[in-house]
């Protein structure tokens, strides 16, 4: 609970019990805490990870890839169970050491080549098969400015605003209302920009795209926190519009719904090894 007497010790200490629905995989050290080897499968590129909007880019970049003919962006997906501590086995901290998801691991060269942190891998990915990159500089610029807005902006949204307004044990009226008044910011950013242009890097879908879609799609959606509502998600027409054409691309339905594990079964694909894995989804 909350004590409006509170004051910081003058050296913090770890408590357990702090930390409400993410207490249990929270702590204050890295590194892994137990021996659990990755999987690999036939595929050169080996995704790790768990349907969070961080680890839809990854799997939403490499639908587009193959619906784009891009054959060599085939892949196995394996689950990453977060609320399980998946991502701290010895096999997962070796591929990412921030024990994170997403993680990828590309066997196609010589030596296996690990990529982590989710704009990195939309990074790495466009530039290898030459996709939803420009290379024209200005384009270029634009889009990887909107790319690092999405990573430098997504923690106030996920960190801040979704974990105070919907997962913390307790509602804190100052955290919420300071995280709220920055996600309606943000939204403000996206809707003016929106308003000039079709996509978020000017007149192409790109990698920015993927990387905002997910976090700021799915809060206007109502997919994130349940707060669109409280958002007032609606007055943002730009952004809900442009969140309701990216929802609509083939490629978008089926990378949202690999290593997802919650809400509607037709919508969850474990594990993803083979384009047939999608038969019978998305119905």
């Amino acid at each position: 609970m909350t004590d409006p007497n509170y004051e910081p010790p003058k050296v913090w200490t770890w408590n357990r019990e702090a930390g409400g629905r993410f207490a249990s995989i929270n702590r204050p050290i890295a590194g892994p805490t137990h021996d659990k080897d990755l999987p690999v499968g036939d595929h050169p590129l080996q995704l790790y990870s768990l349907a969070t909007p961080n680890g839809q880019k990854a799997t939403i970049m490499l639908e587009e890839l193959l619906e784009a003919g891009h054959a060599g962006a085939e892949y196995d997906a394996w689950l990453i169970r977060i609320m399980d501590g998946d991502q701290f086995g010895s096999g997962f901290v070796a591929a990412n050491p921030n024990s994170k998801i997403p993680a990828l691991v590309d066997h196609s060269g010589p030596e296996p080549v690990r990529v982590f942190e989710s704009g990195s891998i939309l990074v790495y990915l466009a530039e290898k098969f030459g996709a939803f990159l420009p290379t024209e500089p200005a384009a270029r610029a634009e889009t990887l400015s909107w790319l690092f807005w999405q990573m430098g902006a997504g923690p106030l949204l996920g960190g801040g605003f979704g974990h105070f307004y919907a997962y913390a044990p307790v509602k804190i009226e100052y955290a919420i209302d300071r995280y709220a008044m920055e996600v309606k910011r943000q939204l403000d950013v996206l809707n003016r920009r929106l308003g000039e242009v079709p996509y978020i890097a000017g007149d192409d879908y790109t990698i920015a795209d993927i990387a905002i879609w997910p976090w700021y799609g799915a809060l206007v959606q109502n997919k994130v926190y349940d707060a669109a509502e409280f958002l007032a998600a609606q007055d943002y027409a730009n952004v809900v519009a442009w969140a309701g054409r990216i929802g609509e691309r083939p490629a978008v339905k089926r990378g949202r719904i690999v290593n997802r594990i919650m809400g509607d079964p037709a919508e969850q694909l474990h594990e993803r090894h083979d384009a047939s894995d999608f038969d019978g989804k998305l119905a």
